[in-house]
């Protein structure tokens, strides 16, 4: 039997993927807009019992291709433990193709240049990266431990290296009055980072968020509009762009720089349409 503990996270394109759960929570898990993780512990398993997660996935699946490592961070492991892990991957799954995980941009930079070369000659291949903001006084504000350069950095040097980063920024997390200066930097940060794939989430929130005093969350109107904004100012050279998550009043999806004026000429539709709440967040999704 393959052990999970939950609650147990992967991003939606990893719904196709064997998932084995290398660690429990989130080492950071201090993030005011995040309740993914409150209440767990953060726990690193032993190499021994990842191990042996791994003989029984294969046993289980043998043919399998894609392999989603879970849970916030594991880039976070040392490397020689990270390669033992895709060692182990590459022997016993034959058809192996590829290994994603999250990672977090301080974790990516302290692995040197040649440990990261190796972990991707072992098959590590697409990093999902939570930007969130450029904005770096919303990053501060809501408690995430990464800067902007730091993240920004982490993603140009892995997908140097080969890579792909799946970067992903949330709509409205800056507010009302941190709006504007939100989607233009954030819009800057990705055109510095160049990723070959990137989310727009719009930030709902749930019982348990603890946003800082004086926080005004933005209307479903609005929050279209923040993401028009920032559309209009990125200036992505081959990027896969995704805005279909359950959050998200308007479902998108296109490529840079092509489909840049389709999908403006779907949002400025959609923010013309009165369809969207103008007073408040709009129709929310029963799951997140």
């Amino acid at each position: 039997m393959i052990h999970y503990r939950e609650p147990l996270f992967r991003p939606p394109a990893e719904g196709d993927s064997l998932i084995f759960q290398a660690a429990y929570g989130c080492p950071h898990n201090g993030c005011r807009f995040c309740m993914m993780y409150k209440g767990v512990r953060y726990h690193e398993r032993e190499l021994d019992e990842i191990l042996k997660d791994f003989r029984e996935g294969a046993r289980l699946y043998p043919e399998t291709m894609r392999i989603f490592l879970a849970d916030g961070d594991v880039m976070s492991f040392s490397f020689p433990k990270l390669k033992a892990m895709l060692e182990e991957l590459n022997r016993l799954f034959p058809f192996l193709a590829r290994v994603n995980t999250y990672a977090n941009g301080s974790s990516i930079l302290l692995k040197k240049e040649e440990e990261l070369k190796e972990l991707h000659r072992l098959k590590l291949n697409t990093l999902y990266v939570g930007l969130e903001s450029g904005d770096e006084e919303v990053i501060r504000a809501v408690g995430k431990k990464e800067s902007v350069g730091d993240m920004v950095d982490a993603v140009v040097k892995t997908q140097e290296i080969g890579f792909k980063c799946s970067v992903m920024i949330l709509l409205g997390l800056a507010g009302k009055k941190g709006s504007p200066v939100h989607a233009l930097k954030t819009a800057e940060a990705l055109n510095n980072m160049q990723p070959r794939l990137l989310s727009a989430l719009r930030f709902i929130e749930v019982p348990g968020t603890k946003m800082n005093e004086g926080y005004e969350a933005v209307t479903e109107h609005e929050a279209v509009s923040e993401l028009k904004t920032i559309i209009e100012a990125l200036e992505l050279k081959k990027t896969v762009f995704r805005a279909n998550h359950s959050s998200n009043p308007v479902p998108l999806s296109g490529r840079f720089p092509q489909d840049r004026d389709k999908l403006l000429a779907e949002v400025g539709w959609m923010l013309s349409s009165n369809m969207l709440d103008k007073k408040g967040p709009g129709r929310l999704p029963l799951f997140l």
